[in-house]
């Protein structure tokens, strides 16, 4: 069950992100591992098993942070608020097609 739901959030999160973006994504070393902030708190999903990636999503240059995550089988999309070298996360919103929820199977 872990492997379909890990392998439906990868699918959801790469729908959304080639849909957002032409371009191949470029895989390099980044370095140690950093907490990332949503606000004042540490980004946390509601069931482990979170699933990034990095792609500006809305078009406006800067790259945006979009997290699959295990609970509910939902795509966090957190739209950068500061910049490239500086990228600042207030809030996200769940990823809707034709108005509602995008989910894949979960459990």
């Amino acid at each position: 069950m872990r492997t379909t739901l890990t392998l439906g959030l990868c699918i959801l999160t790469c729908l959304a992100v080639f849909a957002q973006n032409s371009s191949r994504p470029v895989w390099k070393n980044l370095g140690a591992p950093q907490l990332v902030m949503d606000g004042d708190q540490p980004i946390n999903v509601d069931i482990g098993h979170a699933a990034p990636a990095v792609v500006d999503f809305d078009g406006d240059g800067k790259k945006d942070l979009l997290v699959g995550q295990f609970g509910g089988g939902k795509l966090r999309i957190y739209l950068n608020k500061g910049s490239n070298a500086e990228p600042r996360f207030q809030g996200f919103t769940y990823l809707t097609i034709n108005g509602k929820e995008a989910t894949v199977p979960f459990g």
